[in-house]
């Protein structure tokens, strides 16, 4: 398939990001490092009437191997993942769980409270709470005429 297509929108960062995307899912190689695509953790976000429930799949870690931060809008989550013991990579077959640092930061869709997001691990799921900022309403502000 040719690369740069003529007579329609040239995109030529995304033509390239396919190209290299198609090579990577060809190359056959137990380096979880080299699929850049692989988002960890894989998370949900839902809104609730007054808070936003994000869930993201950890299995295997503990609290202590985990950091959540909330700034500006921006939840970012941190951890480490630690590899087999004892396990030599070229004894690996198949090699489809990441281990290792790793770092994932999400936009919040809304102003949240962020001094009142919690957060709790229970069977490899991290559930984050983020309570929703109450919606100011508007008001009719009264016009008062000037000097006459």
């Amino acid at each position: 398939m040719a690369v740069f297509r003529w007579r329609q929108n040239w995109e030529p960062f995304r033509d390239l990001e396919q190209q290299v995307n198609r090579l990577l899912e060809s190359i056959r190689v137990p380096l979880p490092s080299i699929r850049l695509d692989r988002h960890f953790p894989p998370v949900n976000l839902f809104e609730c009437e007054n808070e936003f429930l994000l869930t993201a799949e950890l299995p295997g870690l503990q609290p202590e191997h985990l950091e959540v931060t909330m700034n500006g809008g921006v939840l970012t989550l941190r951890g480490e993942r630690r590899g087999p013991d004892g396990v030599p990579d070229e004894r690996f077959r198949r090699h489809e769980r990441m281990w290792g640092s790793w770092q994932r930061s999400l936009s919040i869709p809304h102003r949240v409270q962020e001094d009142k997001v919690s957060a709790e691990l229970t069977d490899g799921v991290l559930k984050i709470r983020l309570p929703k900022v109450e919606e100011t309403k508007s008001r009719q502000i009264p016009i008062n005429g000037g000097p006459q």
